[in-house]
Order: structure tokens, then sequence, then C-alpha cells
């Protein structure tokens, strides 16, 4: 199957990454969310964002014409069901609940058509369960970028229990054309780099909890004796920390892994609106 109409669900920071790289590499993107507000913030995003593409102009990565191109690609949506009439592949984005996923899943079965394969981006949730409630089993997959999307290489290709050949071999192709790189993993909780990556910050957190060093000397610790590019510290900041105790516990609970368990004071920051560079605080203040 040729895919050439995009429909992206959820146009938060992961959503407008992903919008921003399909229309990059010449689809056709249609970006689904509950408002206009919220549409208009990740247009905003995609022109003048960290990564945007005023900042490709600037650095002459790309022209002012490819600019207005590329935008001209992207269109915006708070109607689902138009949205999805004529989607080739459909990749959600949303917050990292199942059941505000599952349900996201039935009305994308419902009024795709039939040819469509339906990805999620989930970092942690089972891709089995999110076709489970689908009529099209074999035609949903998992589809993890990484954050931003527009300049991580990675893309994790999950196989849910009945995903076929077919559909992982399209996504595949299509994460090449996006210019990613591909791996390939069963369903398990936290996929491949979450499941190792997500223990290395908790712990981190917890050398912090308890006074062993401050946060700037585990980050130097761990960039310059495992040549990490960001040190865990700076990385959950950068995650979000009400996004990594939101996959901490899931982890926890899918695994029963302790390492998964979250520290206390990782509660305690999300508690108090603490949540990294997007509060301007966290682990660092910026």
């Amino acid at each position: 199957m040729e895919v050439s109409r995009v429909v992206v669900i959820g146009f938060g920071v992961m959503g407008t990454g992903i919008a921003q790289v399909f229309a990059q590499s010449g689809f056709e993107v249609t970006a689904v969310d509950l408002s206009e507000d919220i549409l208009r913030r990740g247009m905003d995003i995609i022109v003048s964002g960290p990564f945007g593409l005023k900042k490709l102009l600037e650095r002459g990565k790309i022209t002012e014409s490819q600019m207005q191109e590329i935008l001209s690609r992207i269109k915006t949506s708070t109607n689902i069901v138009e949205a999805v009439r004529s989607a080739d592949f459909v990749i959600e984005a949303v917050f990292e609940d199942l059941e505000i996923k599952r349900k996201v899943f039935k009305d994308l079965d419902a009024h795709a058509p039939r040819h469509a394969v339906l990805a999620s981006n989930t970092s942690t949730l089972s891709i089995t369960a999110l076709a489970a409630v689908t009529s099209r089993p074999d035609k949903v997959v998992g589809m993890h970028f990484f954050n931003p999307p527009q300049v991580m290489k990675l893309v994790e290709i999950v196989r849910g229990f009945q995903t076929s050949d077919e559909t992982v071999e399209l996504v595949k192709k299509l994460a090449e054309k996006l210019g990613k790189v591909p791996v390939f993993c069963k369903d398990v909780p936290g996929f491949i780099a979450n499941r190792i990556g997500v223990i290395a910050i908790l712990e981190a957190i917890r050398l912090y909890e308890q006074g062993v060093a401050s946060a700037r000397d585990i980050d130097t610790a761990m960039k310059l004796g495992y040549n990490w590019p960001m040190g865990p510290l700076e990385l959950a900041d950068f995650i979000g920390l009400d996004v990594l105790l939101n996959i901490a516990e899931i982890l926890y609970k899918e695994t029963g892994n302790l390492a998964y368990h979250p520290p206390i004071i990782l509660r305690r920051l999300v508690a108090a609106g603490c949540l990294g560079r997007k509060t301007s605080k966290g682990f660092y203040t910026y």
C-alpha cells in the first residue's frame, strides 16, 4: 500500500514533531486535537519552536519557499471523523492513558478506511490491548518516536500479538522515508529504550534524593563516564517529570520490578508543579 495521507491524533509536543517530520518528507498531514487553541499552539511550535521550520530556515537547511510548501501540507481539524475518512495511515499521540487511547482507537477503527494502518506513539502501553478494541488488529502497530521527533533518529516498531508482517514492513519503509532508523520489538512494557533507560534515570534520581551527589555531578559523571549526550537528571527535566512519573508507574505496575518504583522526590516535584523544562523548574532551574 502506498501511503500519501497521514493523520496525527494529538497535537502536543510529540504530535507536532511527528506531523512536522511527515510533512517535511512530502506527506499530506492532518493534525487532530480537541480545540482550535491547541491546534494553533501546535502550528506555532512547528513554525517557531526550538526545532521548528524557522530554525531550519535560519540555518540554511530549507528555503522560504520550502518552508511554505511544508506548511501547506499540514491541515488541522477538531473533527476526528472527517479527518480520518480518507487516511492511509493514522498515528495516535495522545496522553499516555490506556483507556483514553482505547477510545481513540475505537473511533479510528469505526471511521478510517479499511486499508488504513492505525499506529500508536505510545512509549509504554500495550499495542495488543489497543488492537483488541478494533476490527483490524493485523493493521495496528506501535511506531514510537523519541523526543524531539524532528531530531531523534530512532523509531521503535512494536508488533502486537496479531500485527501482520505486511503492516510491520509498511511502517519500516515509512520510518526510513522519514530518515529514521527503525528497530523492532515484541509488545512488552516499555519496549526497548524506555525499558532500559528509565531504570537509569530513576536510579540517578535516587542518588540525588539520598544526597550521594549533586544533580550536576550525577549528570557530569554519566556524560563523561558513559558518553551520554545529556545527563539522566537533565534528561528527566527534558522529558517532563510528570511524563516520567507516569511511565515509571506503568512499568512498575506491568513488570512488578522495584527498579521502576518512582522515588518520593519525583512524586513531590510533580505534585508541586515542578515538571522540568516546560515549567522552568525541575531538578534544575531554567
